[in-house]
């Protein structure tokens, strides 16, 4: 930056394009979107005051030699205030977060976050309450008699080996590291002589932004994803918007890129009740409501999921009624042509479908399913009547169609333990 360059004179989509091509120079990156993602994030550092949650930069790799210490080398020389915390005392780091504060900078964060990790507690706390302004945390001070509020706000990036806690990925753009296949290359990166002019940059950065607080404080851009990834993404759109020329557009694409490898990533990595509700709808695929004892058949058979292993036996009737009430999910008394079993309406797991896998859910199938959901007697469980609002005024129950892969009676006729059907029903608890 030249010594009479002032904020009305940067040019913020230039200065953004050489932000990008700085960090393109020395590390190998997964995909456009990623580059996006760290060049709108380092812009970012440089207006925090502005910022009501404070982004994190999760760079995780599966192997060593993947470029992410490369690619923190090359943040910390771009961002605001480095502050790195290889080693560092918790009591030094939150010492450390002022009302300004520097950008935390993690490596080998699998050390605090793995399996191994011991006595990071501090640490774990202050890089999750740090998301938001205004979460202090509170210790007492048995010098003065008091409790003291400690701030937590800054901007932080992580970088480890493996997966990070699902609270500080929940909250960061993240980036999927790779080796470099042969043909990529990058220029090697020495910081003595290499950081000078990359510090340049960051200067420019500062002094474009920063002069700029109050615009970016009240700027509220449209953002394409919500909840917690727009809180996340919501600093790095209005650092695009404030550049203007091909940024937004690009901050837009990479948001719903790197949002779509997250949701990916979060299927993977599902809890056993979303990972049930997931395979559940590949289940019901071709039937509005199946016997349980065809639901458990068709989620054992997936060689891929738990539920063949699920338990000495697999995955059984009760256990399976456990996973789902806790969505409101219960098993029925249901007619079928071959005649009646406990079993699974189709239209029972739209609301759960659409609350925690909403990817999933084809509206069109679903309305087709919850307008033919046949209506059920007045002996099933309590809130599914098959009664109308006036008393006195049941309806006939249409029997199912015939369930693909229901073969024989005794797939009707037991509920996964071998029981008969029982006329009263109650739910699977």
């Amino acid at each position: 930056m030249s010594a009479n360059e002032t904020p009305e004179t940067i040019d913020g989509a230039d200065l953004l394009d050489r932000v990008e091509a700085a960090v393109l120079r020395y590390v190998s990156l997964p995909s456009p979107a990623a580059v996006v993602g760290i060049v709108l994030w380092i812009a970012a550092t440089h207006a925090q005051p502005a910022w009501a949650h404070a982004p994190r930069l999760v760079i995780r790799a599966p192997e060593k030699r993947c470029g992410k210490s490369r690619l923190l080398d090359v943040v910390e020389a771009l961002c605001w205030a480095p502050f790195i915390t290889v080693n560092s005392s918790p009591a030094a780091v939150y010492r450390s977060v002022t009302d300004d504060p520097p950008t935390l900078l993690v490596d080998e964060a699998d050390t605090i976050f793995g399996p191994k990790a011991d006595g990071n507690e501090d640490l774990r706390g202050l890089l999750n309450a740090g998301h938001q302004r205004n979460r202090p945390a509170k210790r007492y001070d048995v010098a003065t008699n008091q409790v003291q509020s400690i701030p937590t706000f800054a901007i932080a990036a992580l970088a480890g080996i493996g997966l990070m806690p699902d609270t500080i990925e929940d909250r960061a753009v993240i980036v999927r590291m790779r080796r470099r296949a042969p043909g990529e290359t990058v220029d090697p990166y020495r910081h003595r002589r290499d950081r000078p002019a990359l510090r340049a940059l960051a200067a420019e950065l500062n002094t474009w932004l920063r002069a700029n607080l109050t615009v970016l404080e009240t700027a509220e851009p449209a953002m394409p994803v919500e909840d917690r990834a727009a809180d996340t993404w919501e600093p790095l759109f209005v650092v695009a918007e404030h550049a203007g020329g091909h940024w937004p557009a690009r901050a837009h694409d990479a948001v719903l890129a790197l949002q779509a490898e997250a949701d990916e990533a979060a299927t993977d990595q599902a809890s056993d009740r979303v990972r049930l509700l997931l395979d559940a709808h590949k289940a019901f695929a071709d039937a509005t409501a199946i016997p349980t004892a065809l639901l458990l058949r068709r989620l054992r058979e997936d060689t891929e999921a738990p539920w063949g292993e699920y338990g000495p036996a697999g995955l059984t009737a009760r256990r399976l009624g456990v996973l789902l009430v806790e969505y409101g999910i219960r098993s029925a008394t249901i007619r079928f042509t071959e005649g009646q079993a406990k079993g699974y309406h189709r239209a029972d797991f739209l609301d759960p479908w659409s609350r925690y896998t909403p990817h999933l859910l084809d509206p069109a199938p679903d309305q087709d399913a919850r307008g033919t959901r046949p209506i059920r007697t007045n002996l099933e469980s309590p809130g599914h009547s098959g009664t109308d609002r006036n008393p006195g005024t049941e309806r006939p129950v249409p029997p199912h169609r015939p369930v693909p892969g229901l073969t024989s009676e005794n797939d009707v006729g037991t509920d996964g333990t071998g029981n008969p059907p029982q006329l009263r029903v109650v739910g699977d608890r």
